[in-house]
């Protein structure tokens, strides 16, 4: 039975949904970009050894993902049904985890710096000044946990602006004293150790304010007398859906974090040139993160609420916007890739090697924003959380990276048809994403039926 959709009242709602959070997505973006243009405008290993010990961070991120996406996927059909409380025991159950996660990092950053900067290169210049940037900013890590813990439910409540509000203003916080530190308006320059302090320091009035506004009424905020008590069935749900996401994450993560690797150990060029374009790929890919996390939002309320027909519909159209917005992207990259290539200071080697990877790039887009739309919004909405988990298996792990691989370091391949190589594996899954798509067995109510 299909159901009518009012397509102002589905757009609408949509973009409120969207809106906050693609501006929250391009903010955090904004962070990444803002160090690479001011470090760039210093020197080029600055620049570079900033990007290559962000990817702590970033696999930190994958970890923090899974446990926040859990939450919130829950958490949204939760809220559809009306039951804050189980709301509540979700966001305890997000706190514990992602606190734990935060702190092991923390102490890996503060001990281990120089180790954990060889695994992305062998150069003893890029060690040393990611290792300084580390020491610092290995605090902030440990607060982000929380803070991504209160964002999420925020999202899945109905507080996406404030959420969004929160995030930015840490951001634009976070930019203007990278200035400050950075360049040494006020004291000496601190370079790639200002980007770490500033980090830092944004995360700190960024948990405040997440505490400060979650003490208002209509907010969902912890229960310190029943933090550390959990419901065994609600436990086993929330396992249910992080695990496969937790899987999911770190085949991304590290998947992801190994191509910056193996570009890291091409040479500095090739390191540079990938720093560059990273930071441009995750500006223009706030617009589809933004409509992916609202597709889960809205797939999960409908389906939550009983209504599992008008999720399918919310699935399908959101499905069909995911391609447009794709294309769009594709034709954005071509468009930034002559400012691209005046924004840092680079070498030759390393612009002829940034305006090939623009070009590869605006053909990943396609398959970036079809897949996170359709994945990580549509069918994690419905709790279909093993297929991106197999999916990335099979097209990162089993294709793209052993590909890459051989291309460096056993057949010595071109820069740029190595850079193609880790680029397979967004565009080469659509069809497999489709044919999952129309089993629809995304489309189930996750609530139990008496409140945990």
């Amino acid at each position: 039975m299909n159901v009518e959709i009012n397509r102002h009242d589905f757009y609408a709602r949509l973009m409120k949904l969207a809106f906050p959070i693609m501006v929250q997505s391009l903010m955090l973006a904004a962070v990444a970009a803002g160090d690479a243009l001011m470090l760039g405008r210093i020197a080029q290993s600055e620049m570079t050894a900033v990007s290559l010990a962000s990817q702590i961070q970033f696999v930190q991120n994958m970890f923090l993902m899974a446990i926040t996406g859990a939450g919130a996927i829950l958490g949204a059909q939760y809220w559809g049904k009306n039951d804050r409380r189980t709301l509540q025991n979700l966001f305890h159950l997000m706190l514990r985890f992602s606190f734990l996660v935060s702190f092991l990092f923390f102490a890996a950053c503060e001990m281990i710096p120089q180790l954990l900067m060889r695994i992305f290169t062998h150069e003893e210049e890029l060690i040393r000044i990611g290792s300084s940037y580390l020491r610092i900013a290995g605090w902030s890590y440990l607060l982000t946990g929380i803070s991504q813990s209160y964002l999420a439910v925020m999202k899945v409540s109905d507080h996406v602006t404030p959420s969004a509000a929160i995030s930015s203003s840490a951001v634009v916080l976070n930019i203007l004293l990278n200035a400050v530190f950075i360049f040494g308006l006020i004291g000496h320059p601190m370079q790639a150790r200002g980007a770490a302090l500033a980090t830092t320091i944004a995360r700190i009035i960024e948990l405040a304010l997440c505490i400060g506004i979650s003490r208002k009424e209509s907010y969902i905020r912890p229960d310190l007398g029943r933090l550390f008590k959990g419901e065994r069935g609600l436990g086993r749900d929330f396992a249910r859906q992080c695990l496969p996401l937790l899987g999911g994450s770190l085949f991304w993560g590290v998947g992801f974090t190994s191509y910056t690797a193996i570009m890291g150990h091409m040479g500095a060029d090739a390191a540079a040139a990938n720093s560059v374009s990273a930071v441009i790929r995750d500006l223009i890919c706030c617009m589809c993160n933004g409509i992916g996390s609202a597709a889960g939002i809205m797939v999960g309320n409908a389906l939550g609420a009983g209504r599992l027909e008008l999720g399918k519909e919310y699935g399908i159209r959101l499905r069909n916007l995911s391609f447009v917005i794709g294309f769009a992207s594709m034709l954005f990259v071509l468009a930034l890739t002559p400012l691209a290539l005046n924004m840092v200071k680079l070498t030759e080697t390393a612009s002829q090697y940034l305006k090939g990877m623009m070009i590869i790039m605006s053909v990943y887009m396609i398959g970036r924003c079809v897949n996170t739309v359709t994945i990580n919004g549509v069918l994690d909405g419905g709790g279909d959380t093993v297929f991106d988990m197999y999916s990335l298996a099979v097209s990162m792990w089993m294709i793209a990276i052993p590909l890459a691989l051989l291309g460096a370091f056993v057949f010595h391949w071109p820069v740029l048809v190595v850079y193609s190589c880790t680029c397979l594996d967004e565009v080469g899954k659509i069809p497999w994403v489709m044919i999952r798509f129309r089993k629809y067995k995304w489309v189930q109510d996750l609530t139990r039926k008496e409140p945990a």
